[in-house]
């Protein structure tokens, strides 16, 4: 006898995670103004940050803030995004918050939980060469369009990691991809 629940995998597709990756970014933004004020304490420009205007060039900003400050910073942003997706993503939890709050979880193409260095695969192949300009941009423009397109809804550090984007079961909580089998 098998289990009631449909075990075929439901793909996440583009808008689901596209609201699940902005949820992300507002969670990963709070503790980056944080870390960005005591950065900037810390080095004395903390009245620099008074002094910004909307629209102000990018190159007067990183006249004023210099490229260590930047540098810095990056590095921080960098470190943080690879913490909090990789270690969600490979946890109980199987999603980072946006994902759990969209319903969606990361899966290996068996259904089972990532370790953590998959996931961090997963991120290196995505979220990290996003930052790599100029290649950057155009990487992010066709990883974002596979997750629209594919049979499967992988985004390019999906294919590249070897994992898939789920849609959790209606009926609640995660379930393998398969059936399983019951004791009679």
């Amino acid at each position: 006898m098998t289990d009631s629940l449909s075990n075929t995998p439901r793909f996440a597709g583009f808008w689901l995670r596209f609201a699940a990756a902005v949820i992300d970014l507002v969670t990963l933004a709070v503790p980056f103004a944080v870390f960005l004020s005591f950065l900037s304490v810390s080095m004395r420009m903390s009245l620099d940050f008074l002094d910004l205007r909307p629209g102000m060039p990018p190159s007067e900003v990183l006249m004023r803030f210099g490229p260590r400050f930047l540098y810095i910073s990056v590095a921080f942003f960098i470190a943080l995004s690879w913490i909090y997706f990789a270690g969600l993503e490979s946890s109980s939890w199987r999603a980072t918050l946006g994902k759990r709050i969209m319903g969606l979880y990361v899966a290996d193409t068996q259904g089972c939980r990532v370790t953590f260095l998959r996931a961090s695969g997963r991120f290196l192949g995505g979220r990290f060469l996003a930052h790599v300009p100029p290649f950057g941009l155009y990487y992010f423009a066709i990883d974002c369009l596979c997750a629209g397109f594919t049979l499967r809804r992988q985004a390019l550090h999906d294919i590249f990691a070897r994992c898939l984007v789920l849609r959790q079961p209606s009926a609640g909580g995660l379930t393998p991809l398969y059936p399983k089998i019951r004791d009679s």
